[in-house]
């Protein structure tokens, strides 16, 4: 049997371990329009803002005596869109649970598509303020339904670069949101930001349509006695050329299946059900800590206000549209280092070191701000923006990716949607808090520099509680109960040989054991020969 020792000294088999196959990347990676939606939809205010024609049109402006509409206009949208994505976290959980993943998917697409019709079609301030609140209702959505979705499809030791997909598609929204931003500035005017609003309607477009051939998530199927449906998809994600007769998935529905039972027998439902246990309150804070930690580096207020950043260092017309976009492509890359990590390096140690290393770029951009913003000094307006480009490849190569994988797998199959759905209001709750206060403080230059320092002694003080979490790296949804002090059923990444050898001829010869109907005995040859050699083997 395929052996190998982790750090704890426990011998771990690996000779069945879930793997993904060709189709089960394909129907995560094909999920992740749902997180480009997210990314594109959320950054494109930012280009929007960076337009000449936008203003004209609503007659607004960020200079003179009708500056302060201006900003309250920018604040509004920001908001709007930061509220609706509270409120689309906190309500996800009741279609998730009732409907599944996979209709969900497709009623939050439906929103996104509408809301960005409002948008882009909006005659006046309101129509396009009310079109994006609803944007941000169906984004909040989408950021819990997708993770959670990919999380409970994906195998324990890809399950960092599956699901850390997310993150990554989110910043290539960001990105393309950004490129789409500085090729409309140079369109006819009354094109600009009408066409950067309507292109969100294209990515949710595209993954409803696709939809109904996603396959639904086993973990929710089994959760509704819906047992043999979710054996026959296990199968096919995690069937192999190595693994003819689907050990590994039939392994993974029998744990599935024991924890489930096990998680039922607690009584825990809904989030006032996990408010009352301790095991599950802490899978709650530790949730919010870590989105509310990375929020609170104030990456969302760069990336939405970076091009008013960029005139504050004395940087106009279409530069600061070019440097915005090539700061989302890093961050894009970035975040793909990260996914590519997470299996490697585990989530606490990447998110805790590249927490520190976005203190410190925010440290110095903010010496930065405060010395020559404003000024003619063009070395010291280079340097700032080369700090902001220092400090995205932190918290692009840390923080995106980690925060979605570890929230979207420490929470019960039952109650997942419910507590991925609170850690992602905390979210958009921190987004809020500094996405409002943001105009006011870069209208007034002492403002500014105090309110850069919230975003570096808030996530210092978050960097010793996220050392302490638990580390979740190569155990399956499952085995991580045990993390938070929780009773695994079926612990196999722990299992001696003997236990292991014994489980898997039960499952070869016999099959499992699904209610209401009969075991059934091994009938193919190729199912005869697995069972006699993996005997021999061990």
């Amino acid at each position: 049997m395929g052996v190998f020792k982790r750090g704890t000294g426990d011998a771990v088999d690996t000779s069945h371990s879930a793997k993904a196959n060709t189709y089960n990347f394909t129907v995560v990676f094909f999920s992740a329009l749902g997180s480009f939606t997210y990314g594109y939809n959320s950054s494109i205010i930012g280009s929007v803002f960076g337009l000449p024609a936008f203003w004209d049109y609503f007659e607004l402006s960020l200079t003179g005596p009708n500056a302060k509409k201006g900003n309250d206009i920018i604040g509004a949208a920001n908001g709007l869109f930061a509220g609706g994505g509270i409120i689309g976290a906190l309500i996800v959980n009741w279609i998730l649970n009732r409907l599944g993943r996979c209709r969900s998917i497709q009623i939050v697409c439906a929103i996104c598509v509408i809301s960005a019709a409002i948008q882009g079609g909006a005659a006046h301030v309101g129509m396009f303020l009310a079109g994006r609140f609803l944007n941000g209702i169906g984004v909040g959505m989408m950021q819990v339904t997708v993770p959670a979705y990919m999380s409970e499809l994906s195998p324990a030791k890809q399950r960092g670069r599956m699901t850390g997909s997310h993150g990554v598609l989110i910043v290539c929204g960001y990105g393309s949101a950004a490129f789409t931003g500085l090729g409309c500035y140079f369109a006819a005017p009354q094109v600009q930001w009408r066409l950067c609003l309507s292109l969100q309607i294209v990515a949710p477009l595209i993954l409803l349509i696709g939809s109904p051939w996603l396959p639904e998530s086993p973990r929710w199927l089994i959760s509704k006695n819906k047992e043999r449906h979710a054996l026959d998809i296990l199968q096919k994600l995690h069937t192999r050329p190595d693994d003819p007769t689907g050990l590994a998935a039939k392994e993974e529905f029998y744990q599935i299946s024991k924890q489930i039972e096990l998680e039922n027998a607690t009584g825990v439902h809904g989030i006032w059900g996990m408010l009352k246990r301790a095991s599950y309150r802490k899978r709650i804070y530790s949730g919010l800590l870590v989105q509310c930690a990375a929020q609170s580096t104030g990456v969302l207020v760069v990336n939405n206000y970076q091009v008013l950043l960029y005139n504050n260092l004395g940087l106009y017309g279409w530069l600061p549209l070019l440097l915005y976009a090539l700061y989302t492509s890093w961050a894009a890359f970035m975040n793909w280092v990260n996914a590519m990590l997470l299996d490697r390096l585990g989530r606490i140690p990447i998110i805790t070191f590249g927490l520190a290393g976005c203190i410190c770029m925010m440290i110095i951009e903010t010496a930065m701000v405060a010395t020559y913003a404003g000024t003619s000094n063009k070395g010291g307006n280079a340097a700032g923006v080369l700090f902001l480009f220092l400090f995205v490849t932190f918290y692009g190569g840390s923080q995106d990716a980690s925060s979605y994988v570890y929230c979207s797998e420490i929470f019960p199959t039952g109650v997942r949607a419910h507590g991925l759905g609170t850690s992602i209001a905390g979210l958009f709750a921190s987004t809020l808090l500094y996405t409002e206060v943001a105009p006011t403080a870069f209208a007034d230059i002492g403002w500014r520099q105090v309110y850069y320092l919230v975003f570096i002694i808030v996530p210092a003080a978050c960097l010793p509680f996220l050392w302490r979490l638990p580390e979740t790296n190569g155990l399956s949804l499952e085995e991580i109960a045990a993390k938070f002090g929780d009773e695994v059923a079926v612990d196999l990444s722990h299992l001696d040989e003997e236990r292991r050898r014994a489980l898997d001829d039960r499952l070869l010869a016999v099959g499992v054991d699904i209610p209401g109907s009969p075991p059934r005995e091994a009938e193919s040859e190729t199912e005869k020969t697995a069972v006699a050699k993996h005997r021999e083997a061990v």
